[in-house]
């Protein structure tokens, strides 16, 4: 029997029907009181359903449906999209830096399938730049984890502190380095097709 139980938990997993059932709950502005007044099933029961401790049978769902306004179709519709990249700490952390070039660490899964791409990048102290193309209308949100970030866009020159955030919507050019002479870490976030190059050192 518990087996069976698991495998219905794990088949039914995807469709959130827990977080589904609470985020009705709180978008109506009800309490677990109240919806047990209007369904007639118990505060405990509806709340094992909530916290997925307990699978809801289709006709106490199709109860709770109809106080809700909504089909069955609602908890048991396939997601359209849905992806999910996680990088750990460890995996930052766990490669040399060197000081003569750009490192870059994606934070997607090599980016494949991602309206936006995060990255970390490391700049070493002084000379190279990392540039968004020029002329083509992009954004790009940068926030600058350690060190001091020099930031050209479309023309003005602006130096960030670790801890400043930049969040740019432009068709100028767009490029930013280490501000000076110690090695400056960012969380980039840029479109899909806006990845960033490498320009030429700075003078």
């Amino acid at each position: 029997m518990s087996k069976t139980v698991s495998h219905a938990k794990w088949a039914l997993e995807p469709y959130c029907l827990g977080l589904k059932l609470r985020s009705l709950r709180t978008s109506k502005h009800l309490t677990l009181s109240r919806l047990a007044a209007e369904t007639g099933l118990s505060t405990a029961l509806l709340s094992k359903l909530e916290t997925d401790r307990m699978i809801p049978t289709l006709p106490t769902l199709a109860t709770i449906a109809r106080v809700y306004g909504v089909s069955m179709s609602y908890f048991f519709s396939e997601p359209s999209q849905h992806s999910l990249s996680i990088t750990r700490k460890a995996h930052l952390q766990g490669h040399g830096r060197t000081v003569e070039s750009i490192k870059v660490t994606p934070l997607n899964a090599n980016g494949e399938g991602f309206s936006l791409v995060a990255e970390v990048v490391d700049l070493p102290p002084g000379g190279s730049t990392v540039a968004i193309n020029a002329f083509e209308e992009t954004g790009a949100v940068i926030y600058v984890l350690e060190g001091r970030l020099r930031l050209d866009a479309g023309g003005v020159h602006d130096v960030l502190e670790a801890g400043d955030c930049a969040c740019m919507e432009s068709e100028m050019p767009l490029a930013w380095s280490a501000a000076d002479k110690h090695r400056c870490r960012v969380l980039a976030v840029l479109p899909g097709d806006g990845q960033p190059q490498k320009a030429p050192a700075r003078p």
